[in-house]
């Protein structure tokens, strides 16, 4: 087991209001290429009780079951650990959730989108906890799969950067990707993503530097949050006894100069602001749009805020605005801003600047190698993945339309 706590460092479980016992919920998955989509889903589940345990899945079983994962299972350990509304992770969580389980962790239930998940043999992986009425439901994150996010990696377009009409090749792959010949499912395929200002404040902490922390500033694309941002930003953390990071989004494509946002707008949109991303990593970067990048962030535990589309220089001006006191990069490649001049000349004139070597040598681009090598199987496993759904569906069509008497197990 990995605790948690509620910060960054681990901590005791704390009772419940009123000194009641506290309610402990279990979610379990596989949480791969893990999203803004599963940080909403243990946002949810954490609500719905006092304290959150984690089971994660191992390679194997995945393997067996839906096919193989993008992440080993020591990155999607790592991963769920480091989202803010999770308590304690266990490795190695059996595939199918049992009565058993949730008693061995002393939980009262558990909780899971309004999908389906399926063994290999296509039974329900909570059959038994629901006949039990030991599971509780939570909403499943629109506009965001992992089939979506591994299509755009696979085809060059920027259709996800905007709510610009897709392409013909996107759209073609859109409806084809993990559709099986008999039909498509409710819950796979590729859906816009349509940010709020009530999904920010779902995610974001609300929280103002105090008195004795250490403001902390990074910037950057943080697409495809991973595993490497994550080391990176816990190192990050480890840098003060007290620390208050802000995480600077950079936008998607390029534009021009910009000012530093005011404190009332830190996590507002910023639509009409110019874009950075593009500009410095080509190619179909950002994979993520900035909406997307920016809930993803929110969601770790070593950020305390966000800033939307962030200038790509740091400036006299955002450094005096924020109040910072150290500001960090990884040791990935510092490209110059578009008039040839070092982004962070500001920060290393005060002697602020600090450079970080995570440990990690992970990136969005090995990501993508990873999925672009394996893509028939990738293709193959999320067409395994809905014939199965289709199949229980269908199922369960018949059963409900069938006589009461005549039902399965109804005598």
């Amino acid at each position: 087991m990995i605790r948690n706590g509620r910060g960054a460092a681990g901590g005791a479980e704390q009772p419940g209001p009123g000194g009641r016992r506290a309610v402990r919920v279990w979610c379990d998955g596989c949480y791969d290429m893990v999203h803004y989509g599963h940080s909403n889903q243990l946002r949810q589940a954490r609500a719905m009780g006092d304290y959150l345990i984690v089971g994660v899945h191992t390679d194997e079983e995945i393997a067996k079951h839906k096919g193989p994962p993008v992440f080993t299972q020591e990155e999607r350990y790592k991963m769920v650990q480091a989202i803010k509304w999770v308590d304690e992770v266990v490795p190695a969580a059996p595939y199918v959730t049992t009565l058993e389980t949730l008693d061995k962790y002393n939980c009262d239930f558990c909780v899971h989108g309004n999908d389906i998940t399926l063994t290999v043999d296509g039974r329900d992986t909570y059959e038994e906890v629901k006949q039990a009425g030991r599971y509780r439901e939570c909403k499943r994150t629109q506009g965001v799969s992992t089939t979506d996010l591994v299509g755009r990696m696979l085809l060059v377009t920027k259709a996800h950067h905007s709510s610009q009409e897709m392409s013909s090749e996107y759209r073609e792959y859109a409806d084809s990707f993990g559709k099986c010949p008999g039909g498509r499912n409710p819950w796979t395929g590729v859906s816009q993503f349509l940010q709020t200002s009530q999904k920010i404040i779902q995610f974001a902490s609300g929280k103002e530097p105090q008195p004795g922390e250490t403001v902390i500033y990074v910037a950057g694309a943080f697409d495809l949050f991973h595993i490497g941002h994550v080391d990176f930003l816990e190192k990050v953390h480890r840098l003060a006894e007290r620390p208050y990071i802000i995480a600077g989004l950079h936008f998607d494509q390029p534009g021009g100069a910009h000012p530093v946002p005011p404190k009332s707008l830190r996590a507002e949109l910023a639509a009409l602001w110019p874009q950075e991303v593009n500009h410095y990593k080509g190619k179909n970067y950002p994979i993520m749009n900035l909406h997307e990048r920016t809930l993803s962030v929110l969601a770790c535990r070593y950020v305390s805020e966000v800033v939307i589309g962030a200038p790509y220089a740091v400036t006299a001006e955002l450094l005096s605005h924020f109040k910072v006191d150290l500001v960090c990069h990884g040791k990935t490649e510092i490209i110059p801003d578009r008039d040839g001049s070092d982004p962070y000349q500001e920060p290393k004139r005060r002697g602020i600047f600090r450079q970080i070597d995570s440990g990690s040598n992970l990136t969005t681009d090995l990501i993508v190698q990873r999925i672009i090598t394996n893509r028939l199987e990738y293709e193959a496993r999320n067409q395994k993945k809905e014939a199965k759904e289709l199949a229980f569906l269908e199922a369960a069509r018949q059963q409900a339309a069938q006589p009461l008497g005549e039902r399965d197990g109804d005598f």
